[in-house]
């Protein structure tokens, strides 16, 4: 494949698909420190807060699922448009919340949005860029850690000085100003430009066997690509895989941790360590801001050194160590440690985003791969930020559901096992049942 300059007749894409990854996530984690200011002007029940944590996931499996259909009609541009639109129309209404109804009518709103986005960027980098797929994940997943701590970094201050409303509203914008480009070049053509290319397998023998292997992505050649049909029995193929249902559970377990987190953390620090609003807001930043590290790293890791497997372990002890200390240890001291070791658990999300795009040969079935494993992974998490808070309420502390959250993590070991396999589901699906 011939590589070009990332910026050479694809301006307008690298725009539209770092602006669109900002606004997958600022729209979570801007509403969780401000919900004492909120409550000033109307109540909000334990349930409802519950509930707005419980509205991602959900929101995010449902459309997440409907969008390969809506993809298959419209095309990957236009429904990107739409998905935006949702997301700044969304954000703008909620910013005019009279009431806690109004407030996850918005809410809900927003996320239907994101849904149809996490779902969208994957194929999209795939389609725009193949010849450059390590460096826009990494940008791509580095836009979107950037959007996942600066909202809560900045919202507090922000309301303090203009007011919650203005602090919720405010990125709109970059949902607004990430609809531009996909319009363009709607408008101009552009997208029947790009030249796709897939990975075709190279064999080469086995050392042991001296038999023919198939090597992994990362290492394949390229050529045409040979397009799937695009129907829903590839989505149906990839229920039958562990592989897929590993790299969902993955995805799932980021999930869990991340939307319990944007919903609770504030919440759990204040409670177990007497921390102000003002920090509060500042630990859940510092739990978002740990993941930026790994968005840069991460996509070259696996794509480069296969490193799967090891990010994962990292990531996995990180969380349960710092699960650990929050439980056991925590003052307000040690909750910037124990916080920060939590927030490594991030490192699962961007492993999930490159093992879609890495573990799929063509743009229709990484669209396929990305709607199943986003679509279970939040079908399987979207239950745990409202069980966080019944369980808060049931037992009056922490305890009982930081532990569970532990467990979370210990019973997804040998799901991260099984999503570091080097192959694609389309070679997954061939050796265990035949021609794909």
């Amino acid at each position: 494949m011939t590589v070009k300059p990332l910026w050479r007749g694809r301006a307008l894409a690298v725009l539209g698909i770092l602006l669109c990854a900002f606004s997958l996530r600022s729209a979570v984690a801007s509403l969780s420190p401000l919900l004492d200011y909120i409550t000033v002007e109307f109540p909000l029940p334990t349930a409802v807060i519950g509930l707005i944590g419980t509205a991602p996931p959900v929101c995010f499996a449902i459309f997440g699922l409907a969008t390969p259909g809506l993809e298959r009609r419209l095309g990957l541009e236009r429904v990107t448009v739409i998905a935006l639109s949702a997301i700044a129309l969304g954000l703008v209404l909620r910013g005019f919340s009279m009431g806690s109804v109004s407030l996850l009518a918005t809410t809900a709103l927003i996320f239907a949005g994101v849904g149809m986005g996490n779902i969208l960027v994957p194929p999209l980098v795939k389609k725009y860029f193949p010849d450059r797929l390590g460096m826009m994940l990494t940008l791509y997943t580095t836009a979107m850690s950037l959007s996942t701590f600066l909202p809560p970094l900045v919202a507090v201050p922000l309301a303090d000085a203009a007011g919650w409303r203005m602090s919720l509203g405010l990125w709109g914008v970059f949902a607004i100003a990430g609809v531009l480009p996909w319009i363009i070049m709607l408008v101009t053509g552009r997208t029947n430009a790009v030249v796709e290319t897939r990975p075709v397998a190279v064999q080469k023998p086995s050392e042991a066997t001296g038999a023919h292997a198939v090597t992994d992505p990362a290492e394949l050649s390229t050529g045409p690509i040979v397009t799937a049909p695009r129907n829903s029995r590839t989505f149906a193929r990839l229920v039958r895989l562990p592989l897929a249902w590993s790299i969902a559970v993955v995805f799932s377990t980021s999930s869990i941790m991340a939307y319990t987190s944007f919903a609770w953390l504030p919440s759990i620090v204040s409670e177990i360590d007497g921390v102000s609003a003002t920090a509060a807001g500042l630990l859940l930043s510092l739990f978002a801001i740990m993941s930026l590290p790994a968005s840069l790293l991460v996509p070259v890791l696996v794509v480069r050194f296969q490193a799967t497997r090891p990010l994962y372990v990292v990531a996995l002890l990180c969380g349960l160590v710092g699960v650990t200390g929050l439980l056991f240890w925590s003052n307000t001291v040690t909750v910037w440690l124990w916080t920060g070791l939590f927030g490594i658990v991030g490192v699962m999300f961007p492993l999930a985003l490159v093992l879609i795009s890495i573990r799929s040969r063509t743009p229709e079935s990484a669209v396929a791969l990305s709607s199943f494993v986003q679509g279970a992974g939040y079908i399987i998490a979207a239950a745990f930020p409202l069980l966080v808070g019944v369980l808060h309420e049931i037992s009056g502390s922490w305890t009982l559901p930081l532990l569970v959250i532990g467990g979370v993590l210990v019973v997804t070991i040998p799901f991260g096992i099984i999503a570091g396999r080097r192959r694609t589901v389309e070679e997954e699906w061939e050796r265990r049942h035949g021609r794909w």
